[in-house]
This record gives structure tokens, sequence and C-alpha cells, in this order.
């Protein structure tokens, strides 16, 4: 049966060196969560905190109500129902696929087993793979066979560690909707860790933010994307520009691109500076436009341009443009806003991000 997850107030620290500060966040039975975020935020931690593999310093993690972890209690791993699909996919090279997905099975060679094996198997796909040895597949077929092998046992929960991270991109984006699928079907509940943003945004149904070991935003892709809770998940999701505005009276905010109506994320005096989060979809291409920007830089993608474009006031802010406007670099476009996720955060006191 799927698992719930539950942690609530986790903290694990190495030494002196805190990684993880007081995380949190519920995980419904069934549904696939991700932990996002930088190298060093401490989300390959919590993976192995929800393994069972460390004991943790702080607060608590349940499995479907049943408290696995915490100080002075640790449920080990082979008691907590969990698969585990890692990195390097760690599949035993001596062993055929069919043997390896039936490696953890209790009876292995018993028709039971020799079935549920098969069924793995033509649900990733791999069904007339059962006799060959992992070095004769390819790399997203090892992923496969390491997905199969998690989920032969029919795990409560399954843990995935950077699952793509030795593949190529291509094969990422297309292997990611599919491990979705496969999972779905499985009806297990999954949280997977992650530093790329398209992985998790196709995969997951739920994120979580990392940042200095805590989550900073718990949300669906929608809302990270267009209504980021802090400035560091504006920055850190999506591309993205910051613009400086000041507030213009109740509800407006000026910038040198006109003015908008919005909710200012704290009541503001006028003249107060805010810096506005404008998305490259945010800056539309109009040449009747009164407002004007210098193209420095252009990314060819196929149906459109990114184009990176110079304010008068020498901000810079980018802007996707259908391919057929295949504008000079130092030309002159109109540009106009489009914003329809209207993102403003208190000015920043050391200059602008982008």
């Amino acid at each position: 049966m799927a698992a719930s997850v539950d942690v609530s107030q986790l903290e694990q620290a190495y030494g002196a060196n805190r990684v993880v500060r007081g995380l949190d966040f519920t995980l419904e039975a069934g549904r696939i969560g991700c932990l996002l975020g930088p190298s060093g935020c401490g989300k390959t931690t919590v993976l192995r905190c929800l393994a069972g593999f460390e004991p943790i310093n702080g607060g608590m993690i349940a499995l479907s109500g049943r408290v696995v972890s915490e100080p002075g209690r640790l449920t080990p791993p082979e008691e907590r129902r969990i698969g585990m699909v890692f990195q390097d996919y760690a599949l035993f090279p001596h062993l055929t696929v069919a043997r390896n997905v039936g490696f953890g099975l209790a009876q292995r060679t018993s028709p039971e087993a020799r079935e549920r094996v098969a069924e793995m198997l033509a649900m990733v796909g791999l069904g007339g793979a059962g006799n060959v040895y992992p070095h004769e597949l390819s790399g997203g077929q090892q992923q496969r066979v390491a997905l199969a092998r998690a989920l032969a046992p029919q795990p409560d929960l399954l843990l995935l560690d950077e699952p793509f991270s030795n593949l190529d991109v291509d094969l990422r984006e297309r292997l990611s909707l599919e491990l979705r699928e496969i999972i779905k079907k499985s009806g297990t509940t999954a949280i997977l860790v992650t530093h790329d943003q398209h992985e998790a945004f196709s995969l997951a149904d739920e994120i979580g933010i990392m940042h200095a070991g805590r989550i900073e935003q718990w949300d669906t892709a929608y809302n990270l994307y267009h209504r980021p809770a802090t400035r560091f998940i504006a920055d850190f999701v999506g591309l993205g520009v910051f613009l400086r505005g000041v507030a213009a009276g109740p509800g407006r905010l000026a910038t040198e691109l006109g003015e908008l109506a919005t909710e200012l994320p704290v009541a503001a005096t006028e003249g107060e500076a805010f810096d506005l989060l404008l998305r490259p979809d945010d800056i539309l291409h109009d040449d009747a436009s009164p407002w004007h920007a210098e193209v420095a830089t252009k990314t060819f993608r196929g149906a459109d341009f990114l184009y990176t474009l110079i304010l008068a006031s020498g901000s810079r802010v980018l802007s996707l443009v259908p391919s057929h406007h295949n504008h000079a670099i130092g030309e002159k476009i109109g540009i106009r806003l489009a914003i329809e996720h209207v993102i403003a955060f208190p000015a920043a006191t050391e200059g602008l991000s982008d």
C-alpha cells in the first residue's frame, strides 16, 4: 500500500555543520514529490534520512502515520518498505536483467516471483530483455531496470536519487515522462531529489524548493514559477530578471516600461523601491510600443529567439520572440509588458540579481 509521508522539523548535522534545519513537508499517498535545489542544499541528506540510512538529530519522519525516525529511534531501511533508485543505478553486473529485477523478492525462483519479474519488465518496456546483462543495455535501459527492481517488491515508498544525472538531455526529457507514467501506474508514493528543474517539473506533482537546509516553498510547478514565495525561489526557478520599480500609490508599481496594478508584498509608501520579476514571456515584441530596447544577445531555439535586451536605463531583460523576427545585435526593437502574474519583492540592498 502506498505510504503517506510526514516530515516535521527535521534536523540533521554532521559535527558542527547543520545540513538540514527544521525542514517540514507532507506528501499524500500515491503522489510524486520532489526536493529541488542547488548542490549542497541538503536534499540528498533528507533522502538518506527518509530511507533510514542514518539517524536524525531532531524532528520526526512518519510513513502512513507510523514514526520511523526521531531522536533515539531509527526503524532500519529493510523495515520501512522502501524502494531505492540510485544515481548510478547500482545494478549487479554479473546478474541478468531478470535476476537483477528479482533480487529483492523473497523467493526469487518461485513461479510467483518469475511472474512478478516479467510483469515489471513489461511495465518498463523491457519485456524481451530478461536474459541480457546490464552492460549490454543503454543508459536509459539500465535506468528502467533499476526502476523495475525497486518496484518489484511493491514498496510503500519509492526514493530516487538524481535518477537522470548520467543521461543526455534529450533522453532525460523523454524518460522523465515515461518514468512518471510507470510510477503512477504502480500506485507507489515517490520522492526524488534533483537539481534539474525540467526533471522536477515533468515528473513531480509537488515540489519543495530547498535552500540552506530548509524548504522555502512546497507547491506545484505552476505556482513555483508564477507565484514564488521568496526572492530566492523567483531567482532559482525558470529564467527571469529583476527590474527596479517604485510604489506609485495604492496598488500601483511604476517601472520604466510603464505602470502595473499589483498587490505589493508589504505595505508600501509612495516612492518605495521594489524589484519586479520579469520572465521572458512577460516581455512582448511590439513595433508600435513607445518603449524600445537594444538587442544585446540572441539565442536561436527553433520556434523562437531568446533575446537579452538593454533598456534605456541600462537594465537588462529577457524576451522570447517568434523566430521569424530575426533581429541583429545592436538593433532596437519595440517591446511592452504583458504580465499575468505580477511578482515584486522589496528592493535588494546590494544591487540587482539576474
